[in-house]
């Protein structure tokens, strides 16, 4: 029995009417917030197959966007660790570096369509909050973006950049103040505020119908690579991978592949080690419960409240994971391991020695998996989506790394 080919018609299966992936997913939501997801699940629902809206999105992407991005062949890096061959769906290559853009400009058409004025988003690497203030900028909307302290002192470079496109930044500073309280004070302002704005949030997760609004808008990642790879080679790769924070480069990523026969793997951070406040590895230490609006596995202690969580990829330390991913998971169609910071800069610096480019510290821990995975196969082909490049990074590992000493990467040269 063809084990890929209950996924055939997947994308028409889930979610479900009212937002569910199997148990997960749903919208938990206060009284006053009922009507405004209602109202963005049925505006989605009205435009999502209108050919005028698929056609328009289409345009900005080719000419605004610089879609499609290609597929590239690492073939230095590749001879480092065998024959197994290296391969990176370029998002970084998409305006604004990273695969953020590709639903921000879609959330913002929709609030075009709804009569929106304003755009609110919760933001941690801050990729997505400039592909935000991006939209705004060419829609002609406002927008505010809730981002933690921890994080505007990390990501420096984004936050200049949110604001010279004219985006409101507003501090959060309670808590540990990283993207989980962005994600909160976000979801408080939008309370006040959704007559006139909507809530573009930046992963698959949150209240239905975000997570397949996000996901539908990203698999023009996978949708591309997977065409690309085929005419690059012939033939599908053996694997793919991508990094998973929330879920939306991975999911963008994997679900076009999901009735062919390749494996696919989700990388989460594993940061400094198994410990609680160590690391923000949901599918490996975490429980099924309910954050932010949704059902899914979440870092959570005893009481259901929310565990402290760690990684040096601002964009990857949220305590829980899209509702999508946990049922792929627990249908086995998805594979998830981790990458530890040590083992993700590695990567970092050995794509940047080796190929001239500089990934985005989120993106490193996918390609950490692939070479892992290059050393165990030898021969064979791995995707990965490299999800955005590393210019929002480069202070704060240089200050931390310097320029990969540590790593010796000369041994790597043969």
């Amino acid at each position: 029995m063809n084990k890929y080919k209950e996924f055939e018609n997947y994308l028409k299966e889930f979610p479900s009417e009212d937002g569910y992936f199997g148990e997960y997913g749903g919208a938990f939501l206060t009284p006053e917030l009922i009507p405004a997801f209602e109202e963005a699940n049925n505006s989605y629902e009205a435009i999502c197959h209108s050919a005028q809206f698929i056609n328009e999105l289409r345009r900005i992407r080719k000419e605004f966007q610089g879609r499609p991005t290609p597929v590239y062949h690492c073939e230095r890096l590749s001879k480092l660790f065998g024959n197994c061959q290296i391969y990176l769906k370029r998002e970084d290559l998409n305006h604004t570096g990273a695969h953020k853009l590709n639903h921000c400009m879609g959330e913002g058409l929709l609030a075009k369509f709804m009569g929106k004025k304003k755009l609110i988003a919760e933001t941690g690497a801050g990729q997505h909050g400039v592909a935000l203030a991006t939209a705004a900028a060419y829609f002609g909307l406002e927008c505010d973006i809730y981002m933690g302290e921890v994080d505007i002192a990390k990501q420096h470079p984004n936050v200049i950049r949110m604001k010279m496109l004219g985006a409101n930044v507003i501090p959060v500073t309670h808590g540990l103040k990283t993207l989980k309280e962005a994600v909160d004070a976000a979801f408080e302002a939008y309370t006040k505020e959704y007559h006139d704005a909507i809530y573009c949030i930046g992963s698959t997760l949150g209240p239905h119908p975000f997570p397949k609004m996000v996901r539908d808008f990203q698999s023009v990642v996978g949708i591309e690579a997977r065409e690309q790879f085929l005419d690059m080679t012939g033939i599908m790769p053996d694997a793919i991978c991508a990094c998973v924070g929330g879920g939306s480069n991975s999911l963008g990523m994997f679900t076009p592949f999901l009735a062919d026969p390749v494996e696919i793997y989700g990388v989460e951070p594993l940061g400094k080690g198994s410990n609680v406040g160590d690391h923000a590895a949901t599918m490996q230490f975490g429980t099924k419960g309910r954050l932010h609006g949704f059902e899914s596995y979440l870092l959570q202690d005893e009481n259901g409240e929310p565990l402290p969580v760690y990684s040096i990829a601002s964009g990857l330390d949220y305590p829980g994971v899209g509702p999508e991913h946990a049922y792929l998971r627990d249908r086995g169609r998805i594979h998830y391991e981790t990458a530890t910071d040590e083992e993700a800069m590695e990567a970092f610096f050995l794509l940047s020695r080796f190929e001239g480019i500089i990934p985005a510290i989120e993106s490193s821990h996918a390609l950490a998996y692939a070479i892992k995975y290059a050393k165990e196969k030898k021969t064979g082909s791995i995707l990965v989506c490299l999800s955005g490049r590393g210019d929002k990074d480069i202070d704060y590992v240089y200050e931390n790394y310097g320029c990969g000493e540590k790593f010796d990467l000369d041994k790597y040269i043969k």
